[in-house]
């Protein structure tokens, strides 16, 4: 696609209308910024938790991902993985143990297609779909979540898996 916010990148779609367009968040683009240093808050584990990058739409926003389905205002996206919610309740949940910090992502900004937008581009081949992926936000480290749903899926995208960044140093 030639666009670095993209690079190697699984996106997680967290809503997708074909009238209003699609909001994603970047899964593989961790940060060396931790949410205390974003955000004042009350001291415990969530201060600790890693930001990632979502997206280079609103670098101000701030949204989360997490395995807690009874918090209010939870979006279901599958897999038994949630977006957002009632904040102040979830930096609680996990300042208590309820919500562990390895079940939870925070991402700052996010990706967005307006309509229409997402589907002309995978029909175009920028993107490689992979259905029903939602818990492995979870169970694949974001340096090697790209390779690893590659390797998955088999066949021509297994290959894909390693080729390398820069072909001209193979």
């Amino acid at each position: 696609m030639g666009d670095p916010n993209f690079e190697r990148s699984v996106v997680l779609l967290c809503r997708h209308s074909p009238t209003e367009g699609a909001f994603g968040l970047v899964l593989t683009q961790r940060t060396s910024t931790i949410l205390g240093d974003a955000l004042e808050l009350p001291a415990g584990p969530a201060t600790a938790l890693p930001l990632y990058q979502g997206g280079p739409v609103q670098l101000d926003t701030l949204h989360f991902v997490h395995r807690h389905g009874s918090l209010p205002g939870a979006t279901a996206l599958g897999d038994d993985v949630y977006w957002g919610g009632d904040f102040d309740l979830f930096i609680s949940l996990i300042n208590t143990g309820i919500i562990l910090p390895d079940d939870v992502r925070c991402y700052v900004g996010y990706s967005g297609w307006s309509a229409g937008q997402l589907e002309e581009e995978i029909r175009g081949g920028s993107w490689i779909r992979q259905p029903a992926s939602a818990g492995k936000v979870f169970t694949l480290k974001s340096d090697v979540f790209w390779r690893g749903i590659l390797r998955e899926k088999g066949g021509r995208f297994r290959a894909l898996s390693n080729y390398p960044l820069d072909p001209s140093l193979n």
